[in-house]
């Protein structure tokens, strides 16, 4: 797990801003709601022990690892963002 980032007061707040921003703009809302949609149909058909430490990936279009789900997963012509991706240009 990655350490907590040093910030400042001032700082956290900001990026607390941010991050909410982020987390309900209309494309995450539309991905989190669609993974919900996804996770319980895949209940229905396996088991919810299958699916513990799994996430759906909507750029594989398979349930993944959390671990591996958190970025990274888009095919090379695509940019996501990632530090790794970043390392490997």
């Amino acid at each position: 797990m990655a350490s907590k980032q040093k910030l400042s007061p001032k700082a956290t707040k900001a990026k607390a801003v941010r991050d909410l921003a982020v987390a309900n703009s209309d494309d995450r809302k539309a991905k989190r709601a669609d993974s919900q949609m996804k996770r319980r149909e895949a209940i229905k058909k396996h088991s919810k022990e299958w699916l513990k430490g799994k996430d759906y990936d909507h750029n594989t279009g398979r349930f993944v690892s959390a671990h591996k789900n958190r970025g990274g997963t888009q095919s090379s012509d695509k940019k996501d963002g990632t530090k790794a991706e970043k390392t490997n240009r």
